[in-house]
């Protein structure tokens, strides 16, 4: 593990591995270099690639520096896409996609963007977040009501099941996202614009011209697949794949391939 600075002073840990053109991994909601989906592929893409995975400010090994601003989290991404050398290709899942893309907007030096599964929803086929939803969830973070706020999440922005939401302090992993929860308006931050059931902005990303891909799972649900094909056409330079038989929790096994084809 190695340490860089953001601008605002906050350190964020990051890990290199493999040899090859630089490519970093964006996490998404809840999930940092020791817990979630992209620990596998960095594995899996380090063949061919140097992979540089790093804890978003507010996780794992990462500092936090208050008051938050999305622009802190891009400013943590250009660290590391500057001690990969000035330069990078990028992935982002779920918010992180969405961080990725804003990160893009604003100019940083990526030279390929690969995306899956940005949480947003451009139509009336899935109920929009509640209105007072980043309201309520800022709320519950600054209470410390951490295993509300993660509760809150999973019902009202994933719209996961009632029952299923019930039963997830029981999970083993119920510790660990709640040591993180307090990030969960830095999430919302960069979905909840896109998370209203309408189209995107004709404006929105229009400065992301470098050569992008927009991926799903080909059993996700179709809102998100609209929502993801839709990226795709208004993204302009962008293409959109869909990996068989998987979901938003993707396998690195699936989603590997087609990131060395783009990346290579």
């Amino acid at each position: 593990m190695d340490r860089i600075t953001s601008k605002d002073g906050t350190p964020i840990a990051l890990d290199r591995l493999g040899e090859g053109p630089s490519v970093v991994l964006v996490d998404g909601a809840l999930c940092h270099r020791k817990a979630g989906p992209n620990g596998a592929l960095a594995q899996a893409l380090a063949k061919h690639f140097t992979v540089y995975t790093y804890d978003r400010r507010g996780r794992g090994d990462s500092g936090d520096t208050l008051p938050f601003a999305p622009e802190r989290e891009i400013e943590d991404l250009a660290a590391v896409i500057d001690a990969a050398g000035g330069y990078a290709r990028v992935y982002g899942i779920s918010s992180g996609a969405a961080l990725a893309l804003e990160a893009a907007e604003s100019g940083l030096p990526i030279t390929k963007l690969a995306v899956f599964e940005p949480p947003f929803f451009v139509d009336a086929t899935r109920p929009p977040i509640p209105a007072d939803y980043v309201r309520h969830m800022d709320e519950l973070v600054a209470t410390g009501r951490r295993g509300k706020a993660v509760k809150y999440f999973m019902r009202a922005g994933v719209k996961l099941p009632a029952p299923v939401v019930a039963l997830m302090p029981l999970m083993p992993a119920w510790s660990g996202l709640k040591a993180v929860a307090h990030t969960l308006p830095y999430d919302v931050s960069f979905v909840a614009d896109y998370e209203q059931g309408r189209p995107y902005p004709a404006d929105a990303w229009a400065n992301v011209t470098i050569p992008a891909i927009a991926i799903d799972g080909g059993k996700s649900p179709a809102w998100m697949r609209t929502a993801v094909r839709t990226l795709a056409e208004h993204l302009p330079n962008a293409d959109y794949v869909t990996l068989p038989g998987q979901t938003h929790i993707v396998k690195a096994e699936a989603l590997a391939p087609v990131l060395e084809r783009f990346f290579g």
